[in-house]
């Protein structure tokens, strides 16, 4: 894959979910790229905005939490694509997930997401991450993301 295009923008050039659509203008539109070490590891630069602030200077806790959440759900998709050796990744979706703010989070320069797979079984991946800021790691997640079947309403989203 190249370094320039997401899995977002490769895969679903069309969604238009809040956190990680390409197609939603107003979303946060976030960028997920494979880290191109030997694991499952997706990296993601983003640059929050003033809007984007519960406080003056500092990122809102459920922007935080919709970060984590796409980029976790990125990447457990990607790893199940790789696993069955597939051309696209399936629909999945969040089964559970746990964020824990460890810090505020300032909203002056870019915030780094990390995720790796933890276990897959099946379809369900556990997945943790991290969200860092001005090189401080502010907020993490683990969380459980399963690959939908045919008559779920996120089949086919992307």
């Amino acid at each position: 894959m190249s370094d320039d295009i997401s899995v977002q923008e490769r895969y679903a050039p069309n969604n238009r979910c809040f956190g990680c659509g390409p197609a939603n203008e107003k979303g946060l539109r976030i960028r997920s790229i494979p880290s191109g070490g030997e694991g499952d590891e997706l990296v993601c630069t983003w640059r929050p905005e003033g809007h984007h602030e519960a406080f003056p200077g500092m990122l809102n806790g459920g922007i935080v939490g919709s970060l984590l959440d796409c980029h976790s759900n990125w990447t457990a998709a990607h790893h199940l694509m790789r696993a069955r050796g597939l051309d696209a990744p399936p629909c999945t979706v969040t089964a559970d997930f746990h964020v824990t703010l460890r810090r505020p989070t300032p909203t002056n320069g870019d915030v780094t997401l990390k995720a790796h797979v933890v276990s897959s079984e099946g379809d369900r991946v556990v997945i943790e991450a991290t969200l860092e800021a001005n090189g401080k790691v502010t907020s993490t997640c683990r969380g459980t993301f399963v690959a939908v079947r045919e008559g779920h309403p996120a089949y086919h989203r992307w």
